[in-house]
């Protein structure tokens, strides 16, 4: 006999995910920049500063700007950021993305922050912290933006 918690695991649970928490998501885009949270990075609560988290996202953010300009980039905005719960200590911190409008000079680019919390007993369900959608824009060697290339 299949209990309710049982039926529900087996009615939804989907290999891409580990935790109930981000039933049917996966990361969107493709993984940009991995690394791991550190006590230095702490805000006055003991989680990890906002401010970190969004230069992981910039980070990330630029190697894909980078790739798809085929060269020198510079971060002009930040449209929207929403962080939707702390990251701590020790946990892995997965920064995916994908471009989702290319102009002249310029690209939008969605990106997510997903953890994995790894603890001594063990590692822990993945599930996403933050969203947000950064632009950048393609520069030539004196800093004047520059037309990103057709085939990007």
């Amino acid at each position: 006999m299949v209990n309710s918690a049982q039926f529900y695991f087996l009615l939804y649970w989907n290999p891409t995910l580990t935790s109930p928490n981000n039933l049917g998501q996966a990361p969107k885009g493709q993984l940009l920049l991995r690394t791991l949270s550190m006590p230095a990075d702490t805000n006055a609560n003991g989680d990890i500063f906002g401010g970190w988290i969004m230069s992981q996202l910039d980070l990330a953010g630029g190697i894909l700007a980078k790739e798809i300009s085929g060269g020198r980039i510079v971060t002009v905005s930040v449209s929207s950021i929403t962080f939707k719960k702390p990251v701590k200590v020790g946990d892995v911190v997965c920064c995916y993305g994908e471009c989702v409008k290319i102009g002249r000079t310029s690209m939008s680019i969605n990106l997510e922050v997903w953890v994995k919390p790894v603890k001594e007993d063990g590692i822990g369900d993945r599930f996403q912290v933050c969203e947000a959608t950064f632009n950048y824009v393609a520069i030539d060697a004196s800093g004047k933006p520059r037309p990103i290339p057709k085939n990007a």
